[in-house]
């Protein structure tokens, strides 16, 4: 019985409780034995038929050269390939040959080393390489039984035979008969004497059609060049004939065709049919095939116009090919056939090579095959036949496995080549359909490959191909293709055919595949789309006048949307990705401005522009590199920026629409969406300062001090009156003011841009103190600033402002910030600068500045390394600890519990042991003591998260047991009475 499971339903199987359950279950088993009989007997007879069938797979001509010339081996057939394969594969792992092992795996992928039965079907597998050598030399034929026989010949078989008998072997015994031997030799000089007789027809062919060209043409030069004399006496006229198809024959004619030959033995004429009208194009079909297979067992005859000595000797043409024939030549094969005939013309060398190419190039290493590249390319683009001619292209882009970076450029620069030598047409006919194969091929680099081709070739295909097929191929690849290569590649191809495209229907689709690009998961392609597709986009699209009408507007119609829908969770990375995409766009939108500049018409019309002598750029390059690209070159540029600033400066924007645009509409609603970031988001602040400072350094010191300050501090309003003003203050409290710092008043580093920067900071921190607004903005505006340590210096001078400020609140606020700046300043800075600073501000008369100066001081600890200034920190805590006046400052101790948890666990642990936890213990031991719950309850919850923090810190046994246990007794006692859920 079958036993139940558990957890399936066979434990339901309520069959097995029958009387005859067990008897249905047998006679099921039955009828499955024998359905798996009889499909294991189909599968044998299937593997049996397809092995038949491959082993059968050799061509019909092929055979027929093997059998008649046993000397030349026939090629391996596909399943004795893969049989030797799985062979020699598994000598070389037996052996530990394992890299080569893989190697030659890579170069057989498509064959399964792992299982035999991937070799053939039903095929057994033979021992292993190293039995099979050791088996070969104990094979032993059997002998055969001779007899010894004589037979008598007759005199004139005798006689005849006699010229010949040079070119029998002579065996010492004969066992076959004799008289069969001298039939052979018989008919072999009958052979001889024939073939004579077709060199003889074949040279009077080729005479009457020079003849037949000479009337025509009236050129009596054709004798000369061909060497034909104008009357059938002449002695030797070679001449070559070349059949449609590629194959060559050389023929030559007998001295007389009556001197040695026998016209009544003649038996076999020449077949052929000469037209001569293919002769003046070098391609006679005048020799069939077959003719041709036996014409090259002679020797070949010489060129066309060159002549021999003839040997003063009576000798008959049979017995010099009987002599010739012991030179060991091998014109029956195919390699035989191409190395006996010279190509003599242009085009029969293209036909050669397209024959002999396949055979060549899979012979070629792997790492040396791009050395056929140019021969291939060549062969491509001359040859006649188009079937030949795409499998060329086809063997190029199949030339290497997994082409490398240099191979798959040297196969692109062949590509241009072909494109350009043989034209759109082609390119569209012959290299696309090559590309489209392969665009969901396995391997990555070959799809790179194709990626890269659609781009290379854009300049050279018919247009509507370039806006449909090809972008099409290419959008299809950055949707689907998962390799982040061949993506990018795909995002430089397209950037170079927006550069060609010239279909305004495209556009939308263009824009779809910017989004897509821009919102890649990779950051090597969206790096790519603003590299080389987006500025290629916005060209296409300044032409087309959407620039300023659509492309930029609705990108920031995307952003307002994103800060509508995200006041409980931006999403970032496209807030990022649109904005970055805007930042891009502004040396398209320079340039824009340049050209439609009221200077420029008059420049290129009347010349009536000031005459400037332009020696260098009016400001740095850097900013404007992508420009002077746009705008043609660095000179141009420099007379249009000289040009410009002159407006700015003397007329303004008078007349200067894409200008008055961008100061009117653009500036506006980027200031209007500055404030609606979250200021705390210090992603968000910084791509926006990151924003407009390209902004400000493209559009120049004049423009930013003209048109961008004066709208910033409209909104901003720093002045005294404004102090207790709540639009002021609201606006105060946005990323706006993180953002004209850091992305505004930093473009310039002249002293008086240094001092408009410290002087606003200044203001910001005093109106934000005395308002009791609060300090997010300021705050972002020094982590933004003080990344930089040029800024450092400039920092401690505002701080300093603060400190020394009447107001307490003032110099509460500096003694914050001190804490966002101590991470990124010089051990030196903070030494010289920042500690005697908070010196100061630790013995202020205000209880609440002295608090604001511990976040900085515990900062430093978990900061500074140098000792001097650790002890003199470590003083100033101890100071506030100990001193009896601080015993009752509740804000006070709340502060230094929440330092001590923040920089517990980073602080040097001499510090940690000897100082943090001691004092964590007091203080846990004295909030015991509290009187007032809401005060227990409030340092209890703060020394819960310190501890928390510090339990994972390593922590000695002696410092274990006499303080952090005891400091969590006290902890517990107090959240048992408190806060029963922090006991557990």
């Amino acid at each position: 019985d079958r036993a139940g499971s558990i957890s399936t339903l066979d434990s339901l199987d309520f069959a097995r409780y029958s009387d005859d359950g067990n008897r249905e279950t047998d006679e099921r088993v039955a009828v499955l034995e024998f359905e798996l009989r009889k499909a294991k007997e189909t599968i044998q007879a299937l593997r049996a038929n397809l092995t038949q069938a491959a082993e059968n797979e050799v061509p019909l001509q092929e055979r027929k050269n093997y059998k008649s010339s046993p000397e030349i081996q026939e090629p391996i057939r596909p399943l004795e390939k893969r049989a030797l394969n799985f062979l020699v594969n598994e000598f070389l792992l037996k052996n530990s040959y394992k890299l080569t092992s893989i190697t030659f795996s890579d170069e057989n992928h498509d064959q399964d080393f792992e299982l035999w039965d991937d070799v053939g079907l039903n095929i057994p597998k033979p021992p292993d390489l190293l039995q099979l050598y050791r088996d070969f030399g104990n094979h032993h034929v059997t002998a055969r039984d001779v007899v010894d026989v004589s037979v008598g010949v007759e005199d004139d078989e005798l006689e005849a035979a006699t010229p010949i008998l040079g070119s029998i072997p002579v065996f010492e015994t004969t066992p076959q008969s004799i008289e069969q031997c001298l039939i052979v030799q018989k008919l072999e000089d009958q052979i001889s004497v024939l073939n004579s007789e077709k060199w003889s027809l074949m040279e009077q062919i080729q005479r009457l059609e020079s003849e037949i060209d000479f009337l025509k043409n009236e050129n009596f030069a054709v004798s000369t060049v061909y060497g034909v004399a104008p009357h059938p006496s002449s002695k030797q006229v070679p001449v070559t004939v070349s059949e449609g198809n590629g194959r060559y024959l050389d023929i030559k004619s007998s001295e007389n065709d009556n001197k040695h030959g026998n016209p009544e033995d003649t038996s076999l004429s020449l077949s052929a049919e000469v037209d001569s009208r293919t002769a003046k194009d070098d391609t006679l079909n005048s020799v069939p095939c077959k003719e041709t297979e036996k014409l090259s067992s002679c020797p070949p005859p010489p060129k066309a116009g060159v002549h021999f000595d003839k040997p003063n000797r009576k000798l008959s043409p049979a017995f010099h090919q009987a002599l010739l024939s012991f030179c060991r030549m091998s014109a029956d094969s195919r390699l035989g056939s191409e190395v006996s005939r010279i190509a003599d013309s242009e085009k029969s060398v293209m036909l050669m090579l397209g024959r002999c190419l396949p055979h060549i190039v899979p012979n070629v290493l792997l790492a040396k095959r791009e050395e056929l590249i140019p021969l291939i390319l060549c062969t491509a683009c001359l040859h006649p036949e188009p079937k030949e001619r795409d499998q060329l292209l086809h063997i190029l882009f199949n030339l290497i496995k997994r082409p490398d970076d240099e191979q798959r450029q040297m196969i692109l620069t062949g590509c241009v080549a072909f494109a350009r030598h043989v034209g759109p047409t082609r390119v569209e006919a012959e290299l696309l359909p090559q590309c489209w194969e392969q665009i969901n091929h396995k391997y990555p680099e070959r799809r790179l490959l194709v990626a890269e081709s659609c781009g290379a070739l854009a300049p050279y295909l018919p247009k509507e191909i370039r806006s449909s097929l090809v972008l099409s191929m290419l959008q299809q690849m950055l949707m689907e293709d998962k390799a982040d290569l061949v993506r990018e590649a795909v995002i430089k191809s397209l950037g170079i055919i927006m550069g060609y495209i010239d279909d305004p229907d495209k556009y939308q689709q263009g824009f779809e595949l910017l989004l897509s690009a821009l919102g890649d998961p990779s950051e090597r392609v969206v790096s790519a789309t603003h590299q080389v597709f987006l500025p290629a986009y916005a060209a296409w699209t300044t032409e087309l006048g959407n620039l300023q009408f659509h492309l930029i507007p609705t990108l920031l119609n995307k952003i307002e949307k994103l800060l509508r829908e995200g006041e409980h969770g931006l999403d970032e990375h496209k807030l990022h990705m649109y904005l970055s995409a805007l930042q891009s766009l502004i040396p398209s939108l320079f340039a824009l401005v340049l050209q439609n500049a009221p200077f420029t018409s008059k420049a290129k019309l009347q010349g009536e522009v000031p005459q400037i002598e332009v020696t260098r750029f009016p400001r740095p390059v850097s900013p404007l590199q992508d420009v002077a690209v746009i705008i043609g070159s660095r000179e141009q540029l420099a007379v249009l920026l000289q040009l410009y600033e002159y407006q700015l400066e003397h007329e303004g924007t008078t007349g200067w629409e894409t200008l008055l645009w961008v100061v009117n509409q653009l500036l506006p609603q980027l200031i209007e969406i500055v404030g609606k970031i979250n200021v705390a988001s210090t992603a968000c602040v910084h791509e926006f300062s990151r924003f407009f400072w390209r902004l400000c350094r493209t559009f120049g010191k004049i423009f930013t001090n003209t048109k961008v300050k004066p709208q910033f501090q409209e909104i901003l309003r720093l002045s005294e009156e404004n102090i207790d003003s709540t639009a002021g203050n609201g606006v105060l409290t946005k990323a706006t003011v993180p953002i004209y710092a850091t992305g505004v008043l930093t473009c310039y580093i002249q002293e008086e841009d240094r001092k408009l920067l410290v002087g606003f900071l200044e203001d910001v921190m005093t109106m934000l103190s005395l308002s009791h607004a609060p300090l997010d903005s300021l705050k972002a505006s020094f982590v933004e600033l003080g990344a930089n340590p040029a800024y450092h210096e400039l920092l401690l001078t505002v701080l300093w402002y603060g400190v020394v400020h009447t107001s307490a609140l003032v110099r509460c606020t500096a003694a914050r910030m001190f804490e966002l700046l101590v991470k990124g300043v010089h051990e030196t800075l903070v030494a010289q600068r920042v500690v005697p600073a908070l010196i100061t501000l630790s013995s202020d008369p205000e209880i609440s500045v002295r608090i604001a100066t511990i976040p900085a001081f515990g900062t430093i600890m978990e900061t500074v390394t140098q000792r001097e200034l650790l002890e003199r920190v470590k003083m100033q805590l101890a100071s506030f600890l100990e001193d009896p006046q601080y015993q009752d400052q509740h804000s006070l101790h709340t502060e230094i519990i929440k330092t001590f948890g923040r920089v517990g666990p980073n602080a040097e642990p001499r510090f940690r042991d000897e100082f943090v936890i001691p004092h964590l213990h007091k203080l846990a031991l004295v909030n015991n003591q509290q009187s007032v719950d809401s005060k227990r309850l409030d340092i209890a919850t703060h020394l819960f998260e310190a501890y928390s923090a510090l339990s994972c810190c390593f922590i000695s046994e002696d410092l274990m047991v006499n303080h952090f246990l005891p400091g969590l007794k006290c902890l517990r006692t107090d959240m048992e009475h408190l806060s029963p859920e922090h006991e557990v």
